[in-house]
């Protein structure tokens, strides 16, 4: 993905996006060292990096996870490799000083070694490491996936003795399980896993183990395929003792949190993952920082039945980041940093090249967040990281087999004052949630649930969740009665909510009956949301039992749809449309027709515009989306309606349909967008009349589709491949003769491979990015492969990118198209190229070229070798038919 090359037209091609001239790149106030690697990284006032290590270098693979043992050697794996064990030179040496480096051997050499690595998570512990490895034996020598304990009995210095303490069973790779931490207490250990490892059988819950998927939503799962056998509870949080032989459930409910650290009072918190081919639909949700309490579940289920973080059944997130790929997570308080930096929380994002320092202060019963960027740089692909013994951050980079480099960054100046956090400084309302996830485990207890029922009508949201939780570890026969009575309507709702998780289909109708009790209009928006969830987890349960209530579910839902709330709305229309209401369709239809999204729903830290320039791999599939965004609140009813297989109208079809076919093409979305709009329709088309399924597949946009129904047809021709990941070296012998080549072939690839996207050749195609008709008379053919294969090479000052790093920390990426004695404007969106930023020249303490280039690498990787002439040739041409490329080669008589 960050690859680098060398040369000087490249950013022709690539910095295409960049339109427009550059300016004068005069570098302010902090002077840089010359080493690329180091003067990438934007670093806080006070901070100094170091480079200590490449292992790419050294043909050591690529660093994802590290650990310090106890003689303060630091042990790193490579992602698809071996262990490694490194001695650190101190602080501010000779950057000539290079660690001593060595290749654990792991197991008995007399008998066999072991191969050991492959792992995503490290941890030095009770005289031992603890590794977990995320590997296929069938595909790879090694171990399989699980956690494994190595020791050093005999005292030699080397790890013989190999103890699997459970293996852990899924899918292997990047959604397996990862990362291990000492538990507050220094008893036992925690460990994280993604949602494609399935939750062993433990011996404690405080999530109590009766999660189901709870959706009425018509479920669409990934169109192309992604966790699509994944079920409940997704990724999972837990403890165990140091012998592997306790395990106890702790938080559940993540797509793919592959880190988490706690502070000084022992909250844990993680950094969720997003989906990004959800991206601009209305179940995507961005990366996160989640608070990991005790029996906590956050919601994730596959496909398009995320839970919104408006249920009650799940915890909204401590803070929304944006898109990225989180990596690590860990507190600084064991680093000489001073104390604003000393407490924060530092979260990885591997896609953009960011470390966030993450600010949180206690409120209520958890914590309120600011971030702000701590150190970046582009490329940065961000893996694992640590604070050392000397108290210096130490962090890898790479992962995917992309170039490595270890990092130390360390405070130069005198440090304040650090007070740390305490138990007894914490709000009330943290203190009661504390003692209500005393009750997370099962057992009868009369005063567990006294205490836990007089909160459920807390409202602290996380109060009131670690009051339901701890009834549901109660016997129900000791409480379905009182739940069932209630009279508190918020007291209510959650004890019924607890009743739907724990009970029996024989318990539906009862619940319905109590829940009807409550005057709906006299509720919160809040206890509106919580009810409308809690029938929909009883239908989504027992259904049958449910059946002599639905009508009845209508008369008193009816009424109050639609409402003046969006997600009230959404949870609205599932319900009525389940129920077959007479007017659900008609509603939802006319909803869909006048829907306007939340502009602060799940509001993000990072704004998408300033990520594009990061990574252009990632970079430009955002800024095509920002250009056509889709309405994420229509789509929503467009998929509601889709499950809907009565009460339509041949007038509201035809209305249903147009909208589906116009959606398709007007808007962009992540990468399964189309996919999912797709099979909404083809739910809606499965109820309509034989007779009239033709009509209404065209009139939906049926032959826009590709056969999978993932991707518009493009009309033009496509590679016929196979393909290959090109390098310079591997096709620079295919420019030797490119005499009588296809300009028609030519032309064709030239649009396969987005060329003409961005770039105009003989007076079409798109306007980001240069003229490429005059191409041949200015570059060599060398030049021009290079420039397409290898996007990093040598940019052209003129067509750089810029860095500004700001005085108020942070930084931002793109465009400078104009500059004056107070302002730089910048660009940052190729496809909204009038949107401008101005920063102001007096909140810039550092100006300097980005080393990536916007274009994208890889574009060409879908050709074969005749395929790639013929793009090279129509690219020396500049689609010149007469061009020598395309004449003949004579023929000897």
């Amino acid at each position: 993905m960050f690859q680098r090359p060398q040369l000087r037209f490249l950013y022709l091609l690539s910095a295409m996006l960049l339109f427009g001239f550059g300016c004068n790149q005069k570098e302010v106030e902090r002077q840089l060292t010359g080493n690329p690697k180091l003067d990438k990284l934007k670093l806080p006032d006070g901070f100094v990096a170091e480079l200590l290590y490449s292992p790419g270098e050294n043909e050591q693979g690529s660093w994802v996870a590290m650990t310090f043992d106890d003689k303060g050697r630091m042990i790193t794996s490579d992602q698809y490799g071996f262990l490694y064990r490194l001695e650190l030179p101190p602080i501010g040496s000779d950057s000539t000083v290079k660690p001593k480096v060595e290749q654990l051997q792991i197991g008995n050499v007399a008998d066999s070694l072991v191969g050991m690595g492959y792992a995503q998570g490290l941890l030095y512990a009770f005289n031992s490491l603890y590794v977990v490895v995320n590997n296929d034996p069938n595909e790879n020598f090694g171990l399989p996936t699980g956690l494994y304990r190595i020791q050093d009995l005999d005292g030699n210095d080397q790890f013989e003795t190999v103890t699997q303490l459970k293996e852990l069973k899924g899918e292997q790779g990047e959604h397996g399980p990862h990362s291990l931490k000492l538990t507050p207490d220094g008893k036992g250990i925690y460990l994280i896993a993604g949602n494609h490892v399935d939750v062993p059988e433990m011996n404690h819950y405080r999530l109590p183990r009766v999660w189901q998927e709870d959706n009425l939503f018509p479920l669409i799962k990934d169109p192309r395929g992604h966790a699509n056998d994944r079920k409940a509870p997704g990724g999972w949080l837990a403890r165990i003792d140091p012998e592997g032989k306790d395990w106890e459930l702790i938080s559940a409910g993540y797509r793919n949190t592959f880190d988490f650290d706690y502070n000084e009072v022992g909250d844990i918190f993680g950094y969720d993952s997003d989906m990004e081919w959800d991206f601009g639909m209305p179940w995507y949700r961005p990366t996160r920082i989640t608070h990991l309490t005790s029996g906590s579940e956050y919601g994730w289920r596959t496909g398009n039945s995320k839970w919104s973080p408006n249920y009650p059944d799940n915890l909204p997130a401590t803070l929304n980041i944006g898109q990225g790929s989180p990596t690590n997570v860990m507190f600084g308080a064991k680093a000489n940093f001073p104390s604003k930096y000393k407490k924060a929380l530092y979260a990885f994002d591997w896609s953009f090249g960011i470390i966030y320092a993450i600010h949180l202060t206690p409120k209520g019963a958890t914590y309120e967040a600011s971030a702000e960027e701590f150190i970046s740089g582009a490329p940065l692909p961000l893996t694992d990281g640590t604070i050392g013994p000397d108290g210096a951050l130490y962090f890898a980079t790479g992962g995917r087999r992309l170039e490595s480099d270890l990092y130390r960054v360390y405070y130069k100046g005198e440090l304040d004052a650090h007070t740390p956090l305490k138990e007894a400084d914490l709000p009330q309302e943290a203190k009661l949630r504390r003692e209500l996830e005393q009750f997370h485990a099962k057992g009868a207890s009369a005063a567990g649930l006294e205490k836990a029922w007089s909160n459920l009508n807390h409202p602290d949201r996380f109060v009131q969740y670690a009051a339901r939780v701890a009834v549901e570890h109660q016997p129900v026969a000791t409480w379905k009665a009182k739940a069932l009575a209630e009279t508190n309507p918020t007291s209510k709702i959650q004890a019924i909510l607890a009743l739907a998780h724990q009970g029996t289909d024989a318990d539906a109708a009862g619940m319905l009956e109590s829940l009807m009790q409550v005057d709906y209009a006299t509720l919160s928006a809040t206890d509106k949301q919580n009810i409308l969830r809690t029938i929909e987890v009883i239908l989504a349960r027992y259904d049958k039992g449910a059946t002599a209530s639905k009508a009845q579910l209508v008369t008193y839902l009816d009424p109050h749809y639609p409402a003046d709330d969006n997600l009230l709305n959404r949870s609205l229309s599932i319900l009525l449309v389940h129920l077959d209401a007479p007017s659900a369709v008609g509603k939802t239809l006319a909803l869909l027709k006048d829907a306007k999204d939340d502009p602060h729903y799940q509001k993000t830290f990072t704004a998408s515009s300033d990520l594009i320039f990061r990574n252009p791999q990632y970079g430009l599939d955002i800024a095509n989306m920002l250009a056509n965004v889709p309405p994420a609140q229509a789509t929503f009813y467009a998929t509601v309606l889709g499950g809907a297989d009565k009460g339509w109208t041949a007038a509201q079809r035809e209305e249903y349909f147009g909208w589906i076919k116009n959606a398709l093409t007007a808007y962009k979305g992540g990468r399964s967008y189309v996919g999912f709009l797709d099979r909404a329709r083809k739910m809606a088309l499965a109820s309509v009349d034989k007779a009239d399924f033709e009509k209404y597949d065209e009139l939906s946009g049926g032959k826009l589709l590709t056969e999978s129904g993932n991707d518009i047809v493009n009309s033009g021709t496509q590679p016929e491949g196979p393909g290959r990941r090109w390098t310079v070296e591997e096709a620079e012998p295919l420019l030797t003769n490119l005499v009588g080549r296809d300009l028609v072939k030519g032309k064709a690839m030239y649009a396969a491979s987005l060329c003409q996207s961005c770039h105009t050749m003989q007076g079409a195609g798109g306007a980001i990015g240069p003229d490429l008709s005059q191409l041949g008379t200015r570059f060599s053919a060398k030049d021009i492969l290079v420039a397409t294969l290898d996007p990093n090479a040598t940019i052209s000052d003129q067509y750089h990118a810029t860095v500004l790093e700001l005085k108020a920390g942070g930084s931002l990426v793109g465009k400078i198209t104009d500059e004056d004695a107070q302002n730089y404007y910048l660009s940052q969106n190729p496809f909204a190229p009038a949107d401008i930023k101005k920063v102001p020249k007096n909140t810039v303490s550092l100006k300097k070229n980005s080393d990536i280039s916007i274009m994208m690498p890889g574009l060409v990787n879908r050709l074969n070798e005749e395929e790639l002439k013929d793009l090279i040739a129509y690219l020396i041409s500049g689609g010149n038919a007469n061009h020598a490329v395309y004449k003949q080669p004579l023929t000897q008589k």
